[in-house]
């Protein structure tokens, strides 16, 4: 089996058209000049001659740093697609480093690390014959600029037979590639691989549909090149509407450019970011008909028709009608953070966590998280009751960690808090009061926190959730402690929701229905509310959607939330309101900064995804 690798740098001459889509009656009527594939109500028809192309998809777990671990697994992988008689095995972005790199891609020696192991896999593809492995690298490049592309390798019969490099490389919100990358040539690369001409491109170089965004459109250029099949390698992370935006952008392109796609994701979590992999299939008239699973390490097989331009499944029928993965955003943040946990812990070397936990429903709804990502015997829960704490705080915390099978343990702070008041007023000779004695009680929590996390070995979870976040409704250096946050990047209503919707798939309640019941509330102060300090959470959570989302928001979520604050524009109070959320959202960017990162679910995150100053004027 030959292939080569060509560049189109010129618009290529029309294709023959390809043979229209048979019925299983005109199917029946061409019996005699070709092979067949029979499935459920359709008979495919593949002229003889014409072999269809056999793919291994694989979506696979990287770990960021470990070059020797990635290309284990890749290689592992192509020797199973090898197996399954797979013509080609298409692995994800940056595959063998792990997406994505940082600055450990200025040290020589780590590209010096991929180098050798490219060339290790390079001299492994001997074993699989016949068999091409798309391969994601850093690779050297020559000339001005930065000395690194994002590239991509295709490896056959112990050669490299095709080189690309990204074209697009994003630099807004999460991204920073510029920071490292230099922009590959605007032209094609295409291969002939079995009579297939296969046409590449690496994640962002497929989000220019028509110019939007850059000067250069990949698609357009590739259009010109006339592949068969388009092959997509990523590193998406996911977001809440992500897949849907994937499918919608790719179906366009397919149906716009008449180019059937295949995009390969990876999976796992990252420090902040997750990825879900959901790799599928699209073709123009097909539309995507075909997912893998989401959130899952996978090998899927399937099968491309060449000649009408197809895809089926690895025995050559028609594929299964389309079914949703992710079923609801709830179902999408409980996955998305239950893998981002589970990842961050296993690569940060933690076997267990510990939570504060209040009798609330930020730190009921975190500690079932952690529950699922760990195992209920390694999460502890430590309740540190006060002065200023309701009944309810032990007795509905007690019947949390019963529901969920984990150790609770009471460790009041009343004592350690009286003493530090004695000090402050013999030293100062001025008593702790209001504010003050407030971020005392929440910095001894703190402490206690670390205490467990230091001798036990636990990873500290945060338990503050945006709405909090964003306004400052929090003390540094108390309950901001942590390693993680896993609820960070969730507004207070979706904490409640998420908190039900749980419940509800459970069975029973998991999290007692009195913690839904009960008012929010820090309880550092005789009858303490949050709303004697903020507005109602529905009210905030859409002001903050605007003011931090904005037009990243899922379209049905920013017209609600415009509509919400439209009309307190139109008030003198209400447009006092918005703008007292403005100043807190402003001020508070040094709390943010200093606080441990929470897994990101929404287009637009803290931390990464937003970067603003702190000593500025900003409303």
């Amino acid at each position: 089996m030959g292939a080569e690798g060509l560049i189109a740098t010129q618009p290529q001459p029309e294709r023959e058209p390809r043979l229209p889509f048979f019925s299983s009656r005109q199917a029946g009527a061409c019996a005699s000049k070709t092979r067949k594939a029979r499935h459920t109500g359709l008979m495919l028809a593949i002229p003889e001659g014409v072999p269809m192309l056999n793919i291994a998809c694989a979506q696979f777990d990287y770990t960021v740093g470990d070059i020797e671990g990635n290309a284990a697994m890749i290689e592992a992988a192509a020797r199973r697609a090898s197996e399954a008689r797979s013509d080609i095995v298409v692995f994800s972005e940056l595959s063998l480093t792990g997406y994505y790199p940082g600055d450990l891609l200025e040290s020589d020696e780590f590209i010096d690390r991929v180098a050798a192991q490219l060339e290790a896999l390079r001299r492994a593809s001997r074993a699989t014959p016949g068999l091409a492995w798309v391969v994601g690298a850093p690779l050297r490049r020559q000339g001005p600029g930065k000395p690194l592309g994002n590239s991509l390798v295709v490896l056959l019969d112990g050669e490299i037979v095709l080189r690309y490099a990204k074209q697009l490389l994003p630099t807004y919100n999460i991204f920073d590639e510029h920071r490292h990358f230099e922009p590959g040539p605007d032209v094609a690369r295409v291969l002939r691989l079995r009579g297939h001409q296969i046409g590449f491109m690496i994640c962002e170089d497929g989000w220019n549909l028509a110019g939007r965004d850059y000067p250069i459109d990949p698609f357009a250029r590739l259009a010109d090149a006339a592949p068969d099949l388009v092959v997509s390698i990523n590193a998406s992370p996911s977001n809440v509407g992500k897949q849907a935006a994937r499918h919608a952008l790719f179906a366009e392109a397919a149906r716009r450019y008449r180019l059937p796609i295949l995009y390969v994701n990876q999976i796992g979590g990252q420090d902040q970011l997750v990825f879900d992999g959901a790799s599928f299939a699209v073709g123009p008239e097909q539309g995507v008909c075909f997912e893998a699973g989401s959130f899952a390490e996978e090998i899927a097989f399937l099968a491309f028709d060449p000649v009408r331009g197809v895809f089926a499944d690895a025995q050559g029928a028609a594929l299964p009608p389309l079914e949703p993965g992710i079923r609801s955003p709830l179902e999408f943040y409980g996955r998305q953070i239950v893998l981002g946990l589970r990842d961050y812990a296993r690569r940060t070397g933690f076997a267990s966590a510990v939570v504060g936990c209040s009798g609330g429903i930020d730190s009921a709804l975190t500690l079932d998280l952690a529950v699922e990502a760990l195992g209920a015997d390694r999460v502890v829960a430590v309740g540190m009751p006060s002065q200023f704490s309701s009944a309810g705080s032990i007795d509905d915390s007690s019947a949390l960690c019963r529901n969920l099978g984990i150790r609770f343990v009471v460790h009041p702070i009343g004592d350690i808090v009286a003493a530090f008041q004695a000090a402050y007023l013999k030293a100062s000779g001025t008593p702790l009061s209001g504010v003050p004695l407030e971020n005392l009680q929440a910095r001894v929590r703190g402490t206690i926190l670390m205490e467990y996390s230091n001798a036990e070995g636990h990873l500290l979870l945060t338990t503050g959730n945006k709405s909090e976040i964003s306004v400052g409704y929090c003390t540094l250096y108390g309950d901001t402690n942590g390693g993680l946050g896993l609820i960070g990047d969730l507004y207070k209503t979706e904490i409640f929701a998420l908190a039900r919707y749980r419940n509800e798939a459970a069975g029973y309640d998991r999290i007692p229905r009195a913690i839904f019941a009960k008012a929010p509330s820090a309880e550092l102060s005789p009858g303490q509310k949050d709303s004697d300090t903020l507005p109602p959470y529905e009210v905030l959570d859409d002001i903050l959607k605007l003011l931090v989302e904005g037009r990243l928001l899922p379209p049905d979520e920013h017209a609600a939330a415009a509509a919400r604050v439209g009309a307190l524009r139109r008030t003198p109070q209400g447009q006092a309101l918005v703008d007292k959320v403005k100043r807190m959202l402003a001020r508070n960017e040094y709390k943010r900064r200093q606080a441990p990162m929470s897994i990101r679910v929404r287009a637009r995150a803290f931390g990464s995804g937003r970067r603003m100053p702190i000593a500025a004027k900003l409303t």
